[in-house]
This record gives structure tokens, sequence and C-alpha cells, in this order.
């Protein structure tokens, strides 16, 4: 959270100041606190609700300004839908609805915690909260001078008020510091590729040892002598060397097996031989989404103490048509012994992830592995911008994550795996080519991943269409979205933690 935005939590019972926010289901019905709170001035919200044709819908705001009876600048009203309906991660949303109505000049807030049959519980306030710090997000860093909206800083003092204090505030540690690991990831996709460049990136990585974190950096000779001819071949066309990052947290028992996550970190992708357009190739700075999700995640699980073995790896490098770029046409050999022919060297990112994939999978023989990557461009054809690609080997996986992702509205949908579309990747001329045709591209991609992951359970989260550029949403106005931290921390915190 920006440092000018304070969030307290305070008792139901305190006296509001500034603005106050409460919450009103579809009858607009409110809750006790807020009727002593609001006294005559409750009448208010049926009158302005009427002229406003407000009707209490979820995330939806009622504002009255300077409202009578009432010792405050503004009253917000926001609309929770039907009882029944209301779900554990619309109290995110509605932390970001609530967070939307910051201003430049607003100084004081207090929000109500309370819905009209009950007082939230302590998790439904943090997670107001937390909703609250992910919205107030904004990447300034290069701006030098801050215009008003979007770009101005919000410095307000926020107070939620809850019937317990004490555990509220105790909860909120766990959640800031996945919340921390979002903004990280954000912070990472939204720097810009001169600055932010694959040994940069991996000294970044390299923060996490404060938390505990083992941290290793394979540099080119260390991966030559790894045999990863895959990942190299698409880092040998830039001046700026790649590197492998290996992340380690052992918070679980001494020699369990550990949970794995990979991240394609493609700093800056250019296509390279086979160039991309140069509409909007500004953008390909954020090909490194599935990396920074990655170090992100493993700020959380670190900072909030997870009771489970975790390791992250990425692989970093820069897709550039250097006069020592890889060809059209060559082939290569990955790290498995397996060769691939090189059709197409905008399709890189499925090389750099096989080396790193193959690697994770024989060194630490994880209980699973999950790699996420912004691969396709197909992918946001069939799922547009809403949902990641999901696809895998193991049932049970694909089905704890699909879960986690509806729980934190980090949804995934399945796609399709099958021996049919190996065809499609099938060389003449080498064990496999790097790209099929048109058709089934994210499909072919992950069929391609799959052969590197050495019988491993197995998930890949194509998020080309989530990470970066993707529509704002109530919690996310940032260009770079985090999206992925949340899932995969939801994820192990619900089935690989030791008790």
């Amino acid at each position: 959270m920006s440092d000018a935005l304070k969030v307290a939590f305070v008792p139901l019972s305190a006296a509001p100041g500034g603005i106050l926010v409460v919450f009103c289901d579809e009858t607009l019905k409110v809750g006790p606190a807020t009727r002593k709170a609001l006294g005559k001035a409750v009448d208010l919200i049926k009158r302005a609700a009427e002229a406003n044709q407000f009707k209490g819908k979820t995330a939806s705001t009622l504002d009255i300004l300077a409202p009578e009876g009432i010792k405050i600048q503004r009253l917000i009203v926001v609309g929770t839908g039907k009882p029944s309906q209301l779900q554990d991660k619309d109290f995110l949303k509605f932390g970001g609805v609530i967070a939307g109505k910051l201003n430049a000049a607003s100084r004081a807030m207090t929000v109500l915690a309370e819905l009209p049959e009950a007082a939230m519980s302590t998790e439904q306030a943090v997670a107001l909260a937390t909703g609250l710090r992910l919205r107030t997000y904004r990447f300034t860093r290069y701006k030098t001078r801050k215009k008003d909206g979007e770009d101005a800083p919000v410095r307000a003092e926020v107070s939620i008020a809850v019937t317990d204090t004490g555990a509220a505030r105790k909860a909120l540690a766990p959640y800031g510091h996945v919340a921390d690991g979002v903004i990280m990831a954000r912070d990472l996709v939204n720097e810009p590729p001169n600055v932010l460049y694959p040994e940069e990136f991996a000294r970044r990585a390299g923060g996490l040892r404060k938390l505990g974190v083992d941290v290793s950096v394979l540099d080119v000779k260390a991966m030559t002598r790894l045999g990863m001819g895959a990942l190299l071949g698409v880092a040998q066309g830039s001046a700026r060397p790649g590197r492998m990052v290996v992340m380690r947290w052992n918070g679980g028992k001494r020699g369990e097996q550990p949970v794995a996550f990979i991240g394609k970190g493609v700093c800056f992708d250019t296509g390279g031989i086979s160039i991309k357009p140069s509409g909007s190739m500004e953008d390909m700075k954020g090909d490194m989404g599935g990396a920074a999700c990655v170090v992100g995640l493993m700020h959380a699980l670190a900072a909030r103490k997870a009771r489970t073995n975790a390791v992250g790896a990425i692989g970093l490098v820069e897709n550039m048509p250097d006069g020592n770029a890889q060809r059209p046409g060559d082939i290569v050999t990955s790290m498995s012994g397996q060769t691939i022919e090189i059709i197409n060297t905008d399709a890189e990112g499925r090389l750099v992830l096989a080396d790193v994939l193959w690697y994770v999978a024989t060194k630490f023989k994880p209980k699973f592995m999950i790699d996420l990557a912004t691969l396709t461009g197909a992918i946001m054809v069939a799922l547009g911008t809403e949902y990641a690609g999901l696809f895998s080997n193991n049932d049970e996986l694909a089905e704890r994550l699909f879960k986690a992702g509806n729980e934190t509205g980090e949804r995934v949908w399945r796609m399709p795996l099958g021996p049919e579309y190996d065809k499609l990747i099938d060389s003449q001329f080498a064990d496999m080519k790097n790209t099929g045709s048109r058709h089934g591209g994210s499909i072919t991609a992950a069929q391609f991943l799959q052969r590197f992951v050495d019988g491993t359970p197995w998930a890949h989260l194509d998020i080309a269409g989530t990470a970066m550029g993707a529509p704002k949403s109530e919690i996310n106005h940032s260009w770079g979205s985090g999206y992925g931290v949340r899932l995969l921390d939801r994820l192990v915190a619900d089935h690989y933690e030791g008790k």
C-alpha cells in the first residue's frame, strides 16, 4: 500500500468522520450499528436511492454529499446485492470499489464493516482492507510530474470499524504479505525493459533472501554445462545474457517433497528473426508476467511463513534479432536430450520453459509443477482476457486450481490436451518442432511443454490475456495485474500446507 494511505481497524462503535461508508442489500436495509451511526440521516438513503435509481446491487454505490443530520462530508452506500448470493471474494471487490471513491482531496474515511444482517467476519473485513490496498496501487516511478486523477497519490486515513479489532489486526498480516507479493509482481511487469533485463531481474529476485528464501542464480556457463540448449538458443541473440533463478522456501517438514512453480521470464520479446510487427511491440516488456508471478508468490509464501516446501524457478532471457540470434530451421538440443527444430523464433517462451521444467522435475522431484507464461495470443482468441487457459495432465490438480480461481476471482478455464495434437508438432528433422499450424495454437504449445515434465503432475497456465493489459477491475487499475499470486497462494494454503 502507498505510505500515503493508512488503514486501521477501530471498534464498530467508533464515531465516524470525514467520509462514511456503509453497506445495504437490494432492499436498502442496513445493519443496527449503521442505523445508530446515521441517526435520522438513515432516511436519506431511501430518498437518494430513489432519485438516483440505486438498487443496492453488488458493488454498486450511492454517493451522498454533505448529508443532513450527521457531521460527515460524504456518505457512500455500497450495495451487497442479495444476501443469499454474497460470496467471500466480493469483499475484496468492495474494498476496491471503496478505494475508487478516494481522491487527492480525501483525508479521512470510516468504513462500517457491517452487513444488513450481521457484522462482517474478521476474514471479510480483512479482505475489504486488502481490496483497498490493491486498488490504490500506482506505478508512477518514472513520472516527473504527477497529474490529477489516476496518477495522483491518495493521502487518506481509512478506519475500518469491526467488532473485534485484535482479531482483525492479527488476521491482516498474512493477507498483507500476499498483497505485497501481488504488488511486487505488478512492479516487475510494469518496469521498462531497459531497466529490467535478465541480470537485473535475477538481482531483484535475490532480495527474497532476506525472508529466508534460498536463491541461486545460474549464468550462461552453468546453463551450458547443464545442456540447456533450448533456453540458451533464445538468449543468444541478445547482448544481455540469460539467467535462471531458483528460489527455495523450506517451511514444511524436512525432506518432504516440494511444490514447484515455474515462470516464463522473457524480459523483452521482439520475436527474434521472426520479428513481430511494430504496433504495440512495447507491450512485450510484459512477456515476463509468469516469472513476475512466481517471484511474487515466493515472497508471499516466505513472508507469511507458509508451512510448505516450495520451489520457484524462472528462466530469464531477451529475444532479440541480433546477428547471433537463432534462425528458423535451426535445431537445438534441450536439457532433456530431446531435439527441437525452430520453425518460428517468436515461439520462444516454450523453449525457455522446456529446460526449466526439465531441470525442476529431475532435480527436485516435486509433488506437482505449475508453470505460468504469457505464452500465446491464441488463448486470448479462445478465452478473451477474463480467464487464463489451464492445461493439465492431472485432474485433481486441475480441479483444485479451478476452485481456487473461482474463490479468488483469478479464474482459469481448462483446455484440452491429447495425443491427437502431437502430430501437429512432429518434425521431419528433429524430435519435434517448436510450433504447429494456426489451429489450436495454445493447445500445441501446451502439448509441447508436456514433453518436458518427466511424468510429474503438472499444470500450465497461459496468462497472456490476464497478466498484462487486462481490463481494469475493482481491485486493479494497473497495466500489470500481478495475476496468479493470489490464485496460487490460495491453492497452497488450502491443500499443501502442513497443520
